[in-house]
C-alpha cells in the first residue's frame, strides 16, 4: 500500500506533538525553558554530554589526547539528560543556544570559551593541541574534507533513516526507502575510500576517523537502529575492517564509556572526572556500592 497523502496547510502551526520517541523534547523554538547553573569541575576541559554518537566523538578526542600526553586535556564529563530536557537549561543554553550535545566548555583561556557543535570541538581541540590533524597541507585538507563529510551526512542516518525506521510512531515506505537509500550510499562511498586507504584521510590516524566512527562503525556492525540485516552492512568489508581496527584502541574504548546510559553496567561510566573512574566509578560497581 502506498502511504496515505497529506495536503500542508497555508499556515504551520505547532498543536501537537510530532510523535515518536524523542515528541516530548522537540519544540519549534530555541531558548531556555528552565533556570539552572551548569556545575564545573577542577579540570581545564569540562564536557557536558550524552553517549551518543556525536558525544563520544568528542570523549574519544579527550581520551586520545590524553593517552599521547596531552595533560593540559584532562577534563571533566558531565552528564546531561536529553530525555529530561536538561539541555534547556539557562546554563546549558549560555553555552550552547542551539540547546544539542555536546557542548565544551574551555577554561584555560579569559573569558573562557564555548565551543559547540561536535565538528567544531574536534577542530578546536586539534588545533589547540596540535594533534590528530596532519600538518602537510594536502593530508590536513583531506582530513578535514572527511569530518565535513561526516557533519553533512550524518543527519540522514540519524535524523532522517534512524528516525522513520527505528523511532517514529508509525511506519511508512517512501521516507524509509528514501533514507536507507541514502544510507548505503553513504556506506558505500565509505567502503570505497577505505579500499585504498588505512585511515579515512590516508595513512594516519586523524579527527575523520574520531567523527565518522561513532556513525557509521556503529552501522557497519549493525548496532544502531537494529537495522544491519535490513541495510546488509555486512557487504562494506573495508568500512568493517576499519571500524575493528580504530576500535582496538584503548582510548576510543574508553571514550565510549564516557556519558554512556546504556548497554551493560560496566560499559558505563555516566560522569568522567578522574583517570581512575574506569576502574571505580563504572555502572555496575556503582550499583553494587549503593
Amino acid at each position: 500500500m502506498s502511504d496515505p497523502t497529506y495536503t500542508p496547510p497555508k499556515v504551520w502551526t505547532w498543536d501537537t506533538e510530532s510523535g515518536g520517541r524523542f515528541a516530548k523534547i522537540n519544540r519549534p523554538i530555541a531558548g531556555p525553558t528552565h533556570e539552572k547553573e551548569l556545575p564545573v569541575g577542577e579540570h581545564p576541559i569540562q564536557l557536558y554530554s550524552l553517549g551518543t554518537p556525536n558525544g563520544v566523538k568528542v570523549t574519544i578526542m579527550l581520551e586520545e589526547l590524553l593517552a599521547a600526553g596531552h595533560s593540559g586535556a584532562e577534563y571533566d564529563a558531565w552528564l546531561i539528560n536529553i530525555g529530561e530536557g536538561d539541555q534547556f537549561s539557562s546554563g546549558y543554553v549560555q553555552l550552547n543556544p542551539n540547546s544539542k550535545i555536546p557542548v565544551m566548555a574551555d577554561h584555560t583561556t579569559d573569558p573562557i570559551t564555548r565551543v559547540f557543535e561536535s565538528g567544531s570541538i574536534l577542530l578546536y581541540l586539534a588545533n589547540k593541541f596540535g594533534a590528530f590533524l596532519p600538518e602537510d597541507h594536502y593530508k590536513r585538507t583531506e582530513a578535514v574534507n572527511w569530518l565535513m563529510w561526516q557533519m553533512g551526512s550524518a543527519p540522514y542516518l540519524g535524523g532522517g533513516f534512524g528516525h522513520f525506521y527505528a523511532y517514529a510512531p508509525e511506519k511508512y515506505e517512501y521516507p524509509i526507502n528514501r533514507f536507507a537509500m541514502e544510507v548505503k550510499r553513504q556506506m558505500d562511498v565509505l567502503d570505497r575510500n577505505l579500499a585504498e586507504r588505512e585511515y579515512m584521510a590516508g595513512d594516519e590516524y586523524s579527527v575523520a576517523d574520531m567523527a565518522i566512527w561513532p556513525w557509521y562503525g556503529a552501522m557497519a556492525k549493525g548496532i544502531i537502529y537494529d537495522a544491519g540485516e535490513f541495510l546488509q552492512v555486512h557487504e562494506y568489508k573495508n568500512v568493517i575492517r576499519w571500524t575493528d581496527q580504530v576500535g582496538q584502541r584503548e582510548a576510543v574504548k574508553r571514550g565510549r564509556m564516557v556519558n554512556r546510559t546504556f548497554g551493560e553496567p560496566s560499559s558505563q561510566l555516566r560522569e568522567r572526572h578522574d583517570a581512575s573512574d574506569f576502574d571505580t566509578k563504572t555502572q555496575d560497581k556503582v550499583e553494587a556500592a549503593e
